[in-house]
């Protein structure tokens, strides 16, 4: 059942109503008033995270609370609008701060400039959606874990040269409403034709659902060795199995993929690849060995059309409203297309 709007929650000012105007038209009073309600923490501030942390900014949030120990490096100001150019060497959460604030005073945007591995538990309790980027595996899974059983919501995304993905994880009940046409019957006739229902396209009625999600680390270790799964593999976006490839080059070697040091790294993806997709028991000619030269950096592109479809997922969760995502969207910058795809079980 949808949640109901209590005496005690967030009460939306004639400031406010004008400020979000245009939203509340959009998907409703009540949906503007869960967002205010919300604390969002956002970690990682690359690209990715700038793009997100503006999408929830301007969504009219009541916090968001930015996360990143990095530094501004002059990569970081090509794929950042956050930060100033001036900013280089300064830490990326405090550096973006007035920038995000500026765009909306309504929110209250904080800066955290510790290393999210040393945060304890319990501060990812104090937030309604704990969103990750650029993390690794490990500690996506466990804060992901550890969400899961305090009905938190968890998002996870990132961006590695033209590809990028999103995943969510919005708990075993998440509770929304849609919008749909209404049906209306069929008048003024005596024969069959009296039992038809039609669309009336002037109205439209508001249908409550529900929909479960798993947790990431289902959504990454599905057994590809089943019939089911090997019979489900054509139609597998093969971005599924590059995450795989850029999370493992991760956790080996603590850092992302390197333009820098790009030959060496190429062949390093390369032989990560064919032993993630060995052990994963999948062809290795799944994946093609130039996909690994597309896979650095963050490009500016396609941080925006991730940041975007995450933001917009973020702020679907929140107020309750449409169809979520479920569970991964893809985006291949080099195709220009994305795709959405459930992974885990079923």
């Amino acid at each position: 059942m949808i949640d109901m709007m209590e005496p005690g929650d967030p009460v939306i000012t004639e400031e406010e109503a004008a400020q979000y105007d245009r939203q509340i038209r959009l998907w409703g009073l009540d949906a503007q008033k869960r967002l205010r309600g919300s604390r969002v923490l956002l970690a990682g501030l690359g690209g990715l995270g700038a793009e997100v942390a503006k999408n929830l900014v301007l969504a009219g949030v009541k916090g968001l609370t930015l996360l990143d120990h990095e530094k501004v490096s002059g990569e970081s100001c090509r794929a950042q609008f956050l930060v100033p150019v001036m900013a280089q060497g300064e830490n990326r959460a405090k550096a973006s701060l007035e920038r995000a604030q500026n765009l909306n005073p309504m929110v209250e945007v904080q800066a955290d400039s510790d290393r999210i591995e040393d945060k304890p538990d319990d501060f990812f309790l104090q937030f309604d959606v704990v969103c990750l980027t650029g993390c690794s595996r490990d500690l996506m899974v466990r804060v992901d874990q550890l969400c899961s059983q305090r009905s938190i919501k968890v998002f996870c995304g990132d961006v590695y040269g033209y590809c990028g993905y999103m995943f969510s994880n919005l708990g075993q009940e998440h509770n929304y409403v849609e919008e749909t046409p209404k049906l209306v019957r069929v008048t003024g006739n005596d024969g069959p034709e009296a039992k038809k229902v039609k669309v009336d396209p002037n109205e439209t009625t508001m249908v409550k659902k529900t929909v479960s999600f798993c947790t990431l680390k289902e959504a990454l270790e599905v057994d590809w060795t089943t019939e089911e799964a090997k019979a489900r593999l054509k139609r597998t976006p093969v971005d599924y199995f590059l995450l795989h490839v850029i999370l493992k080059f991760r956790t080996d070697k603590g850092r992302d993929p390197d333009p820098q040091n790009a030959d060496e790294d190429i062949e390093l993806l390369r032989q990560i690849q064919n032993d993630v997709l060995e052990a994963m028991g999948v062809s290795s000619d799944l994946l093609s060995d130039e996909i690994t030269s597309y896979c650095f950096s963050e490009m500016s592109p396609v941080c925006a059309v991730v940041g975007g479809v995450l933001g917009q997922e973020v702020v679907k969760a929140l107020s309750q409203r449409d169809a979520p995502h479920r569970n991964f969207f893809f985006f291949d910058g080099r195709k220009g297309s994305g795709m959405v795809d459930y992974f885990g079980p079923k």
